[in-house]
């Protein structure tokens, strides 16, 4: 048997500030541009959770949507959605919150509810132009 990947799409706004801490004002201005306002900025992430494993011979599942879509609503979604991520959540406290890590945070929560044998990879969409996959 192959093994077959099953995809969850999720959404969630956010609001963030790019912006290093041990730069000068001037240099995170340069870097980050306009990401980089004080006042912050937001998007509508588009979250995709990929599981990739076996089909269960006797469910015929990868993994039962309903618990995977439970999962993503109380560990991410509730963590996240309509949330100042560089404010609201431990998570970015001190780490950059750019898609690239926001992906990471994603991942490594998600991992620990997710049974070993199977496969998981991140797909978020910070705009329809710009998104991020993870583990690559």
């Amino acid at each position: 048997m192959n093994k077959i990947a099953i995809t969850r799409c999720e959404h969630f706004n956010a609001a963030h500030r790019l912006h290093n801490a041990k730069w000068s004002e001037e240099k995170n201005k340069e870097i980050f541009g306009k990401c980089n306002n004080p006042n912050f900025h937001g998007h509508n992430y588009e979250l995709e959770v990929k599981i990739i494993g076996y089909c269960d011979e006797e469910t015929g599942y990868v993994i039962d949507t309903k618990i995977l879509s439970d999962l993503i609503e109380d560990k991410i979604l509730k963590r996240f959605d309509h949330k100042n991520l560089n404010l609201d959540t431990e998570e970015f406290k001190t780490l950059n919150p750019t898609v690239e890590n926001i992906a990471i945070v994603i991942y490594e929560i998600l991992r620990q509810d997710i049974e070993e044998q199977l496969e998981l990879k991140i797909k978020l969409y910070e705009t329809p132009r710009n998104y991020v996959e993870y583990p690559y």
